[in-house]
């Protein structure tokens, strides 16, 4: 990855009841806000280890002082360029958050995949070298990452259907429908279920994400 390229990760506050619901139904909403902030220190770890903090943007939903672990997250974001998401839909506020965000070319990532590692940012962002966007889809037919050279090619995502079984492919079709050259990035599985969630910890287990997931009581898988 070249020194050029930046990340943006586009987040919400991690606060009980308004994060990782579908997995809180399962867990309870506050366990589920707990793996939500584990997930998001991943993240922020990740993109600060690939980049740099001063080359990280994180444009957020909520409001911080009412999240959970906001102190840890807090002192994460120190030297970071914070910005609120603005629009409705989640593609529009993706399309905004690129478009708000200061430095480009960058890799987007959500705080879904707290498995990612520096080496998997920089290998997205690499996909730049040959294309306009390096797309990495999710197992579950979405995508966990986007490298684009210009904020404005960003801009196909406002009008994609997201969470859905083929927003992977509705993006894709979106970005080339703009006459845009569309690299694949690796596959990787986010979290949204229960069996998600045992599964990404098992797969890394050094990370906060799977200290706060082990450390549930076994009653509430």
């Amino acid at each position: 990855m070249t020194a050029a390229v930046t990340c943006l990760v586009v987040a919400k506050a991690p606060r009980p009841g308004l994060v990782k619901t579908r997995l809180g139904r399962r867990i309870g909403m506050a366990a589920a806000a707990e793996l939500a902030a584990a997930a998001l220190l991943d993240t922020l770890d990740a993109c600060m280890a690939a980049v740099g903090a001063d080359r990280c943007s994180v444009a957020l939903d909520g409001d911080l002082s009412e999240a959970v672990r906001r102190d840890e997250i807090a002192d994460r974001l120190r030297g970071w360029t914070v910005f609120p998401q603005r629009g409705d839909a989640l593609g529009e506020r993706l399309a905004h958050a690129h478009a708000d965000a200061p430095q480009q070319p960058r890799v987007q990532i959500g705080m879904d995949t707290p498995q990612v590692t520096p080496e998997l940012l920089r290998t997205v962002a690499g996909g730049l070298v040959e294309h306009d966007v390096d797309l990495a889809p999710a197992v579950d037919g979405g995508w966990w990452a986007l490298a684009v050279r210009r904020a404005s090619y960003a801009a196909a995502l406002a009008d994609v259907p997201m969470s859905t079984a083929t927003t992977g492919d509705d993006t894709r079709a979106a970005l080339l429908g703009r006459g845009l050259t569309v690299a694949t990035g690796q596959v990787l599985p986010d979290v949204d279920t229960a069996e998600d969630a045992a599964s990404v910890a098992k797969e890394a287990p050094w990370t906060r994400f799977a200290t706060a997931w082990f450390a549930l009581p076994e009653g509430s898988l």
